[in-house]
């Protein structure tokens, strides 16, 4: 059985009639395995719980066809790249059908997975821009599963660059913009990455230990460690407790960091498309043309920031935001110092942004951002009182939320400290946010437009929000509380000529 089928012509290839290819056939080797462990659940709960009765007919039932989908569609895709779209079509009892007209074509996402790298294979996502933030493919998006690297590299290039396939198209001249630093896996601890994975091994563990009434505390080990932390003073508890929760959340992070961003590499191509490679086990390879580049996301979260360091993520059409394989799919720039980061923003954008000065807000929006943050913590502790005062909560709760107010007043002036805006070029920059602080340049000539929004107690402070909407990233970034004429004076240098006719005066008879 050979792996892949011979390659077609060039000349054959993007034409009305091209040929048909096939997925890798080494799939089948996995595939079958993985539908297997996917099913496992099912199948234990119908040999356990479903011993002697008809339910474990049904469980077996649910396997044997859950594995014989998997087997069919491996043997039955078939896809081709015609001049004008692409196409795919799937199933033995239930046919399905896809085209995807290549001007549509946004993303080309390369990914490689262990199951894939066993038999040098990948996984290509076929965009065509449109948010999804559901779990799995979207509906705009197409998924060839198990292409060898060759053949997954000559659908990038002829899918984004509309080149056929060839030495010189497969393999174009490069040039580097960054690359990792194995020093920067200093920054990892900071991303509190670890944490997540953390809160989510607790949650799972303390699920079925739920489910099946069982209390860890009370055998082995954890036994002992609990009553020797019950002996101690409660401080030492505490203590030692959250030095071992920074130590696995540290080494969590780096393993994290390592995994997820080794051999990262951002390059730039003939023809203007920035293309992203990293991972170390699980591989990806993601291509952002130029032309749907909309701006450059600076991101601080305030952990990160304390060490000066930042990451840099695109704002470009055609990135999918989801969960998953998607999430950092637009990543130009993995945790590193602030300072490469804000080089790394005027080399893809190639204008200077390192030093470009952002005009400060006024007074009233530092007592706005102050405001906010005390009724934030005021609000918190009259619910606790509430509380309190109908016996359901003791009476520390409420008090322990007051000594929040402090922390409270210096997280509204650093918010303040974040805001900042300025016009340079042909970009619109932004920054605000204090735990998470972020730096966004977004193209004005890219804008779908400009909104100037005004809530009730912004019109007694004299302020105002400008808006500007994108088809990319976000959607929208904001320029928070600027005076209002300066607000005004900034949406119409944005986006000229838009606001004219509302800023002018009444034409006198």
């Amino acid at each position: 059985m050979n792996a892949t089928a011979p390659s077609p012509p060039v000349a054959a290839e993007g034409a009305g009639d091209a040929p048909w290819h096939r997925l890798d056939r080494r799939m089948l080797l996995i595939r079958p395995f993985l539908d297997l462990v996917k099913s496992l659940p099912v199948l234990v709960g119908a040999l356990v719980l479903g011993h002697g009765n008809h339910w474990q007919w049904i469980g077996l039932a649910a396997t044997a066809v859950t594995i014989g989908v998997g087997v069919s569609h491996c043997l039955t895709s078939r896809y081709r790249v015609t001049a004008t779209q692409i196409e795919w079509h799937t199933g033995l009892l239930l046919r399905k059908q896809r085209a995807i007209p290549l001007d549509r074509i946004r993303a080309v996402d390369v990914l490689s997975e262990p199951k894939h790298r066993l038999f040098s294979l990948s996984a290509v996502r076929i965009g065509t821009g449109r948010h999804d933030h559901g779990k799995g493919p979207g509906k705009d998006q197409l998924v060839l599963d198990a292409v060898t690297r060759a053949e997954a590299q000559r659908l990038r290039t002829l899918l984004l660059h509309r080149k056929p396939a060839g030495p010189e198209a497969a393999h174009p001249p490069e040039s580097l913009v960054a690359e990792v630093d194995k020093r920067w896996v200093r920054y990892a601890p900071f991303t509190l990455s670890g944490l997540a994975v953390v809160a989510a091994i607790l949650g799972t563990v303390y699920h079925f230990a739920h489910e099946l009434h069982f209390d860890p505390t009370s055998f082995g080990p954890l036994r002992d460690l609990t009553a020797r932390a019950l002996e101690q003073p409660v401080w030492l508890t505490v203590v030692l407790a959250a030095a071992g929760l920074l130590v696995l959340v540290s080494v969590l992070s780096v393993g994290g960091y390592v995994l997820s961003f080794w051999n990262f590499r951002l390059t730039r191509e003939p023809g203007g498309t920035l293309h992203i490679r990293r991972g170390l086990i699980t591989t990806r390879s993601v291509s952002i043309e130029e032309d749907r580049l909309r701006g450059v996301e600076i991101k601080e979260p305030l952990p990160l920031r304390m060490v000066g360091g930042a990451k840099c993520v695109a704002v470009a059409a055609g990135l999918r935001e989801g969960k998953g394989a998607d999430r950092g799919g637009g990543l130009l720039l993995p945790p590193a110092p602030a300072g490469k980061a804000r080089e790394i923003v005027g080399e893809v954008l190639g204008e200077d942004f390192a030093n470009v000065p952002l005009v400060r807000h006024s007074r009233r929006a530092l007592t706005r951002r102050i405001t906010r943050a005390v009724f934030s913590v005021l609000a918190l502790s009259a619910a606790l009182f509430a509380l309190a005062r109908l016996e359901v909560l003791p009476e520390w709760p409420w008090q322990a939320a007051l000594v929040l107010l402090p922390f409270a007043v210096l997280v509204g002036f650093d918010r303040y400290r974040s805001l900042g805006h300025a016009i340079t070029g042909r970009y619109l920059v932004t920054r605000s946010g204090s735990l998470a602080r972020t730096t966004v340049a977004v193209r004005r000539d890219r804008l779908t437009g400009i909104v100037v929004h005004r809530s009730f107690f912004q019109r007694r402070a004299g302020l105002v929000t400008v808006i500007a909407p994108v088809a990319a990233g976000r959607g929208h970034y904001r320029v928070l509380d600027v005076e209002e004429g300066a607000g005004l004076a900034l949406a119409d240098t944005a986006v000229p000529g838009l606001l004219t006719p509302f800023l002018a005066g009444p034409e006198k008879p």
